[in-house]
Parts: C-alpha cells; structure tokens; sequence
C-alpha cells in the first residue's frame, strides 16, 4: 500500500515537471529588453527596427491555431490600422513551440499571414526567450510599451476587450483607451486585466 502511494506521488510529481510555471516578467514601469525576430516577411524584426516616429508599440503574443487568437484576429488587424499611424503599431509574436503545436510552425505562420493579409509583423519567438522575458503565459496577451527616449516602458499588460465572443458585445475596450491615453498624455486608467486564451505551448 505504502508502495502505491509513493509511485503515485512520484507519477503525480513527473506530470507537475512537464508544465513550465509562468515566468514573472515585465511590470507597469519596466522598461524592456528589446528583440530580433525573424518576421513572416523574412525580416529581423525588434523594437529599435521600427519607423523612427514610433511612439510605441502593441505588443501581442499570439498564434495560429488557438480559437481565442483566432476570434481576436480581426481585432489585432482593426488595432493596427487604428494605431499605426498614430505611432502604436501592432507587433505579433507567435512564442508555441512547433514540436508541441505544428499548426503553429513558421511555415505555418508564413501561410496565414498571407491568407488573412496581415498588416503587422508577425514574429517568430522560436527560442520562446521574449515570452518569458515579458511573462506572456496565453495567447492573446498584451503589453502596451511607450517609448521614453531610445527605451520602450511597459504601460499596459492584459487582454485586449472584454468579450472574447462577441466583438459587438464588447464594454471595455483595455486596449483602445490604453493607446488613446498615452496619446493625450494622460495616465492609462486601467493598467492591466487578466489575459484570457490558450496557454503558451512551451518547450519541453
């Protein structure tokens, strides 16, 4: 009986081993590390790459195939071509792991950027060390940066509205009236709510 026990506690041990704890990551006022991601148009994409009228940047960790990325395509695309020339352009970040998720490749990311016509870059995190250097755990998951001089400061981490269902049904929309803030140079009222969506494949 002793026996049984300890292998069920070594087993429930194993499968704890195997998810990855989300890392700490940024905080409202961090300033971050920037990147270099190869986009899905072949190019290197980091923060210091962006036009140099750049007020910030919406970052967004995201991915192909989880259905919360797929029901906020639209709305990433609607913020980009809100946002961009304002300042706060949209920068995608898929950070899964392939070999967990194929649908979630590269090559995969290349074929959807094409088919849905991305108007953002659409990174490739394949080392997943900008997800934990920002502490993204789910797809979609925000974080809004401002640049301060040559450095990007973390202003809003959360979701992007308040209803993943039903865009027509939306109240609050976190990331509009962050962006909209920090262009009239007002304090961002709601500075961070909870990410809902599939959680970030990580390498095993």
């Amino acid at each position: 009986m002793k026996k049984n026990i300890r292998f069920a506690a070594f087993a429930f041990l194993l499968i704890l081993s195997a998810f990855k704890a989300p890392a700490p990551g940024y905080e409202i006022g961090t300033t971050v590390k920037d990147f270099s991601l190869k986009s899905t148009a072949g190019e290197v994409v980091g923060l210091a790459t962006l036009p140099e009228n750049t007020k910030g940047a919406i970052i967004v960790f995201t991915c192909n195939h989880c259905p919360f990325s797929q029901a906020y395509e639209n709305r990433i695309i609607d913020l980009h071509n809100k946002y961009t020339g304002k300042g706060y352009p949209v920068v995608a970040i898929n950070s899964n792991d392939p070999a967990v998720v194929p649908e979630d490749s590269y090559e995969e990311m290349i074929a959807r950027a094409n088919e849905h016509k991305y108007p953002f870059n659409y990174l490739f995190d394949e080392t997943q060390e900008v997800a934990t250097n920002f502490g993204a755990a789910r797809t979609p998951h925000v974080f809004i940066v401002q640049k301060v001089k040559s450095n990007f400061v973390v202003k809003y981490i959360g979701a992007i509205d308040d209803n993943t269902d039903d865009e027509k049904a939306v109240a609050k929309r976190y990331v509009e009236d962050a962006v909209n803030a920090l262009l009239e140079g007002k304090e961002v009222a709601v500075k961070s709510t909870k990410a809902i969506g599939c959680t970030i494949k990580w390498k095993k």
